[in-house]
C-alpha cells in the first residue's frame, strides 16, 4: 500500500494587485511531498519563495492566494482558521528562512528564543525546555551549547545562527520543513556542514523537507525530486539525480550556463528566453 503524500498542493495560485491590473507570481503550481527532500529551484523571481510562503499562509494582503487545495496529512490549510493556522506554523510546519539576522529576535538570548519556540507548542515546564533546548544544539552540532545559550545573535557568526535557526523550527518536531535559500549567505565549507546537518535531521526524523535554492549543482547532489519554475509556474519535474538529463530548454539553459571546472570556456552561454514559457495559463475554475 502506497504512504499517503504528506503534503498535496493543487493549482496554487498567488496574486497582486496593481496599477494596471494584478500580477500572477505563482500560477497553477501542483506538486505532492513525501517524507523526502523536494527541491525548487530557477532564477531570482521565479515564485519558489513565494509558493512557499503561500503554503504556510504567509502571504500578506492585499496579496492573494487561491488554490484547489494546499492538504497537510489531509488537512486543508485554506479552510483553517486564522488561529487554527498558529498552530500549524512551527508545530507541523516549520520555515527556514534566508539570513538568520533578520528572523533572530536582537534583545533575547539564543536560548530563551528556543526555548520559546518550543514552549509556544508544547506548553512544556522552563526546566524541560531548557533541557530540550541544550538537547537540541547539540543535534545542530554547535559546540559548548551552554556557552551559546546565554548569546545574543549579533554575537554568532551566520553560519551559527544558521544552526540556530534550524534548531529552533525544528524543537517543536514538526512534519515538514521548508528551508528557503538556508544556506545562500555562507562559505562552502559552513554550507556543506549545514546541509548535513539537515540531511541527518530529515532522515532520523523521517521530515518532509521542501529546499528551495537557485543553485542547481547543491539541488541535484541533496535533493531527491526536483521542481524548475519559470515566471511563477512548474516547467518542469523530475529526479534530482536525473537533472543533468533534463528535457525543457528553459532546464538545458540553466545548466549550461553553469561554470565548469572540468571544462573551462572562454564565455559562458546567455540563457535565450521564449516568450511562450511565460504564457498566461488559464484561471482556476476557467
Amino acid at each position: 500500500m502506497t504512504e499517503a503524500p504528506l503534503l498535496e498542493v493543487r493549482n496554487l495560485e498567488v496574486s497582486f494587485p496593481g496599477p494596471s491590473g494584478p500580477t500572477v507570481a505563482v500560477r497553477r503550481v501542483s506538486f505532492a511531498l513525501g517524507r523526502e527532500r523536494l527541491g525548487i529551484v530557477g532564477e531570482s523571481g521565479s515564485g519558489k519563495s513565494t509558493t512557499g510562503r503561500a503554503i504556510l499562509r504567509l502571504i500578506a494582503p492585499p496579496g492573494e492566494v487561491r488554490a484547489e487545495h494546499i492538504r497537510l496529512q489531509g488537512d486543508d490549510l485554506l479552510t483553517l482558521s486564522e488561529s487554527a493556522m498558529r498552530a500549524v506554523r512551527g508545530r507541523r510546519i516549520s520555515m527556514v528562512m534566508q539570513d538568520p539576522k533578520y528572523s533572530l529576535n536582537p534583545v533575547m538570548t539564543v536560548g530563551r528564543q528556543i526555548e520559546e519556540a518550543y514552549r509556544a507548542h508544547g506548553g512544556a515546564s522552563r526546566r524541560v525546555a531548557r533541557e530540550r533546548t541544550m538537547a537540541m544544539l547539540q543535534a545542530v552540532r554547535i559546540r559548548e551549547p551552554e556557552k551559546v545559550y546565554h548569546l545574543y545573535p549579533h554575537q554568532v557568526s551566520g553560519g551559527m545562527g544558521q544552526r540556530i535557526m534550524i534548531a529552533m523550527m525544528l524543537i517543536p518536531e514538526p512534519d515538514l520543513l521548508i528551508a528557503d535559500e538556508p544556506t545562500s549567505a555562507l562559505d562552502v565549507t559552513v554550507r556543506l556542514q549545514v546541509l548535513a546537518i539537515l540531511d541527518d535531521l530529515v532522515r532520523e526524523r523521517g521530515l518532509g523537507l521542501i529546499f528551495i535554492s537557485h543553485d542547481l549543482n547543491l539541488v541535484a547532489s541533496f535533493c531527491d525530486r526536483v521542481l524548475i519554475m519559470y515566471a511563477g509556474q512548474v516547467v518542469e519535474t523530475c529526479r534530482a539525480a536525473e537533472l543533468a538529463q533534463a528535457r525543457h530548454p528553459y532546464t538545458r539553459g540553466l545548466l549550461a550556463s553553469l561554470p565548469r571546472v572540468d571544462e573551462p570556456r572562454a564565455e559562458l552561454p546567455v540563457l535565450k528566453r521564449d516568450p511562450a514559457w511565460a504564457e498566461a495559463l488559464p484561471e482556476i475554475g476557467a
